[in-house]
């Protein structure tokens, strides 16, 4: 009931502003929820805080224009958008965060089967077996889980419905994709 109250006492439409303050107050709106965000933000998501003429798609041309030359920048991932640190400054936040130990931290062959999760996705770890020609063990699946760069995807309609094993929205920020489709072509691989 209190979260409906606070919806409603939202304006939107903002009709008494002028429309170029109007415009500016949605854009700080939208920045103010991706900054709040640790995950990308859906457009539905970001057209309930702005008036229903207003485009969503225009306001975040412009909110990225705005952020040109600053340390972060706005990225679109997995059908949504966040804000995050521009690369060139990752040093320096490890450097002063001593955030190191947040890094992925993975093995050549994690990031071969993370990357096979990637392209062949769903797969099960049978389908994982025949691309490497070994067993992929549980160990690695979970490290990879536990960092949600996976996740459980549908059961195989087989014997047994072995799980199958998908890729996450933290995969897609993680490596910088904006979905699946930015993953290299594999035939363009040399």
């Amino acid at each position: 009931m209190k979260r409906a109250a606070k919806e409603t006492a939202l304006d939107r439409e903002l009709a008494d502003l002028p429309a170029d303050l109007r415009w500016r107050e949605w854009l700080r709106r939208i920045e103010a929820v991706l900054f709040a965000s640790a995950t990308p933000v859906a457009r539905e998501d970001l057209a309930r805080v702005v008036g229903q003429g207003a485009s969503v798609d225009l306001l975040i041309e412009d909110l990225a224009a705005d952020l040109e030359g600053r340390p972060y920048e706005l990225a679109g991932v997995g059908g949504g958008w966040m804000l995050r640190t521009r690369a060139v400054y990752a040093t320096a936040i490890r450097a002063a965060a001593d955030v190191g130990a947040r890094d992925l931290n993975l093995s050549e062959f994690d990031l071969a089967v993370l990357a096979a999760i990637g392209y062949h996705q769903p797969i099960s770890r049978d389908g994982l077996k025949e691309i490497f020609g070994k067993e992929i063990s549980r160990d690695l699946i979970g490290r990879l889980a536990e960092r949600d760069l996976i996740a459980t995807g549908p059961r195989e309609p087989r014997r047994g419905a072995p799980y199958t094993f998908v890729t996450t929205e933290t995969f897609l920020a993680a490596f910088g994709l904006e979905s699946l489709r930015d993953l290299l072509d594999t035939e363009n691989i040399v």
